[in-house]
């Protein structure tokens, strides 16, 4: 699931970002959702978060718990 609506997205969920640093290249960052930065319901390149080691990115993929 990608990362561009607010609603599919709060603390504790288990996220792939994207650094700003990282744009150019599209290297993802795993880590959980600290909080939310973005107010927007919607964004086209997906919701800005923090994560609990304290990095900022945009969610470019949600991770699916596995059954």
């Amino acid at each position: 699931m990608n990362g561009q609506n607010r609603s599919d997205i709060y603390p504790g969920l288990e996220v792939d970002i994207i650094l700003k640093k990282d744009q150019r290249s599209g290297t993802l960052t795993r880590g959980f959702v600290k909080r939310l930065l973005t107010s927007a319901a919607y964004h086209s390149r997906g919701i800005k978060v923090q994560l609990d080691d304290g990095q900022v990115g945009r969610v470019a993929w949600i991770v699916e718990e596995e059954d």
